[in-house]
Formats: C-alpha cells, sequence, structure tokens
C-alpha cells in the first residue's frame, strides 16, 4: 500500500493508469485508487475532481507515452520503413499497457485536449508520415482513418485473444503493414478524378 504523503493529481492519475492495466480502464473507480493509497477517497477528491476527469487525465497520459514511443520509433525513416515503426510501436503500447490504451479511445474534453501540446503531435506525426506517400487532404483524413482503425482494431482484437487460428499474429502483422504500404502508394483520388 503507498503511503499518503505527497498525494498529487499526477500521483494520483500514475496510479490510476497503472490500475487499468491491471483491471481495465472500466474498473478504475475512486474507491480502488483511494484503497491503493491508504486513503479515504474524500482525500483524493481535493485533486482531482471527479472520475471522469481522473480518466480523461490517464487518457492524456497515455496519449503521452504512445505518442513518444511512436515517435522515436519513425524518427528519421519514411516509407515503408516508417509506416512498420509507427504500426509496431501502436500495436506494442495497446499489448504492453492495455487499460492505458483503451483509456486513449475515450472521448476527452476540447478544452482538455487542447490544453496538451501531446494531441497535436501525434496527429503532426501521422499526417508527416502518410505525407510522404504524396498524400494531400482529404485523402490524408480518410488515409489516417484507415490506419487508425487497422491498428486499433488488430490491436484489441490480439490483446482480448480474438485471433483463435494458429497462424502467428506477429507474422500476420507484417503481412498487413505490407497491404497498407502498398493501398497508401496506390491510393486512388476520386477528388482529382472530379476536378477535371
Amino acid at each position: 500500500m503507498m503511503v499518503r504523503a505527497g498525494l498529487t493529481a499526477e500521483r494520483i492519475t500514475l496510479a490510476a493508469a497503472e490500475l487499468a492495466d491491471e483491471v481495465g480502464i472500466d474498473n478504475v473507480t475512486m474507491s480502488a485508487l483511494a484503497r491503493r493509497f491508504g486513503v479515504k477517497d474524500a482525500s483524493l477528491y481535493s485533486h482531482i475532481k471527479n472520475l471522469q476527469e481522473l480518466r480523461a487525465r490517464v487518457a492524456m497520459t497515455a496519449a503521452v507515452e504512445k505518442t513518444d514511443l511512436i515517435a522515436a520509433a519513425v524518427a528519421g525513416r519514411a516509407g515503408r520503413d516508417a509506416l512498420g515503426a509507427f504500426a509496431h510501436a501502436w500495436r506494442e503500447y495497446a499489448l504492453r499497457y492495455p487499460g492505458r490504451y483503451a483509456a486513449t479511445q475515450l472521448p476527452v474534453s476540447t478544452e482538455m485536449a487542447g490544453s496538451s501540446p501531446s494531441a497535436l503531435r501525434g496527429i503532426e506525426l501521422t499526417y508527416g508520415m502518410l505525407r510522404a506517400y504524396g498524400l494531400a487532404e482529404p485523402d490524408l483524413t480518410d488515409a489516417v482513418r484507415l490506419l487508425r482503425s487497422t491498428f486499433h482494431g488488430y490491436a484489441s482484437l490480439e490483446a482480448t485473444g480474438g485471433f483463435s487460428h494458429t497462424r502467428d499474429t506477429a507474422a500476420s502483422w507484417e503481412r498487413i503493414i505490407d497491404a497498407l504500404h502498398v493501398a497508401l502508394e496506390q491510393w486512388p483520388s476520386r477528388y482529382e478524378e472530379q476536378s477535371s
């Protein structure tokens, strides 16, 4: 059990993130955290307004961690190499920190998200990687949605044991990245066709 001294919003958020990885973000409660710190629930409310704020803080913390991991992975890379590094970092984070990763999918207020430069940094990283494929709007947004839904769907299914076939999931992941690379290189731009 942790000691009460030095209780801060940051320490509470980190403890909530750790608890989320153990029991799932939906099972993180103020009471469970208070027990972890050996304090009454009321002690936490002097640092965190409510459960919604706590989960939003975990989401923002996780987003920063995931973005930092991806940024380090893609630095100095382009094309298939960058796409692979990006995808592997995403999947690694989702599998290593399942509760935190799930928190990144929670809606966060515009005010809270806007106060975090990491939210913008994550978007810039993704769009920057895709610009190397020669994509421009609105194709960029469509491609971001393709990657996010593929990465999230695969990582979520893998984390919950959703793949029962004997085929190695890492091998399938590599083939999916190859297929995404080809799709991005051959991206059909209907918008250019319509305007000509």
